[in-house]
C-alpha cells in the first residue's frame, strides 16, 4: 500500500518538478509512516493511562518515538533509492487517487495524535 502510494505522489510530482519528485516522495511517505506510528502510540499511550498502567514515562516515550522516527527516515531513503524506485515504477499501474486527499492523511493522522496526547 505506500509503495502504491510512493508511486502514485512520485509520478504525479515527476511531471511539475523533474529529480525534486525523488525528495518530495520520499519526504511524504516518510511523513506518513512517522504520522501513523504517532497516532498509534498516542492511542496506546493514552490507553494504558485510561487503564492506570505506568508504562514508561513521557521523556522515554518521546526518545522512543524520535529513535522510531529516525529509523524509518533511513529505512525509506534505503529502500526508495534506485533500483527499487525503478522496479515500482515499472510494475504500477495508473492510480487516480487525489493528491489533496493524501496530503491530508497525515494531517489527520497528527489531529488524531495531538487529541489523543491531551488524554495523557
Amino acid at each position: 500500500m505506500l509503495d502504491n502510494i510512493y508511486i502514485t505522489l512520485f509520478n504525479h510530482y515527476k511531471k511539475a518538478f523533474g529529480r525534486k519528485s525523488i525528495n518530495i516522495a520520499l519526504l511524504y511517505i516518510s511523513v506518513l509512516e512517522i504520522s501513523i506510528v504517532f497516532v498509534l502510540a498516542a492511542f496506546f499511550m493514552a490507553f494504558a493511562k485510561q487503564m492506570k498502567m505506568q508504562m514508561m514515562s513521557s521523556t522515554k516515550f518521546w526518545v522512543l518515538f524520535t529513535l522510531v522516527a529516525l529509523f524509518i527516515v533511513s529505512k525509506n531513503w534505503m529502500r526508495y533509492n534506485g533500483k527499487k524506485r525503478t522496479i515500482l515504477n515499472a510494475k504500477s499501474k495508473p492510480n487516480e487517487t487525489s493528491i489533496y486527499l493524501l496530503w491530508l492523511i497525515p494531517i489527520g493522522c497528527f489531529a488524531m495524535a495531538f487529541i489523543l496526547l491531551q488524554v495523557v
